[in-house]
């Protein structure tokens, strides 16, 4: 098993980017089609129609945000920069050797479509599910 750790900053107040992670309505916007939460778990749904029920493991407001999934622990770490805004450190634990290359991409993409999102109020996605990851899309 490996791990994939991503930093990210963004001109985002960490306030601001700890809500696009931890409700339903900031991770439709950024990362999946829907994202629903019940009690602490998040069914996702994404372009391809594939879905995940994640469940949150811990959340510490506008600081860590933590989940299983696609049965890996995923944590989101943020710190107020020293410049203003946001370093947002992504890390994914226990990902499979044989999944590793394509979840690291698919990472960067989330990412960057989060700091389009937090930054900039503008979501990269095409929303096309004849035109998702699946078919080599990065804009999915």
């Amino acid at each position: 098993m490996k791990t994939i750790t991503w930093k990210l900053f963004l001109k985002s107040e960490p306030n601001s980017v700890f809500d696009l992670l931890s409700t339903s309505e900031g991770r439709t916007k950024f990362w999946s089609e829907n994202a629903t939460e019940e009690g602490r778990i998040i069914h996702f749904l994404f372009p391809n129609g594939q879905t995940y029920d994640s469940q949150i493991i811990k959340t510490i407001s506008n600081k860590e945000f933590h989940l299983d999934y696609f049965n890996s622990l995923v944590k989101f770490k943020l710190m107020p920069s020293e410049n203003g805004g946001t370093d947002l450190t992504l890390i994914n634990e226990n990902v499979s050797e044989s999944d590793f290359s394509e979840v690291n991409a698919g990472w960067i993409s989330v990412l960057m479509n989060l700091k389009a999102v937090a930054d900039f109020q503008c979501d990269l996605r095409n929303h096309d599910p004849k035109k998702t990851w699946d078919q080599g899309y990065a804009d999915n």
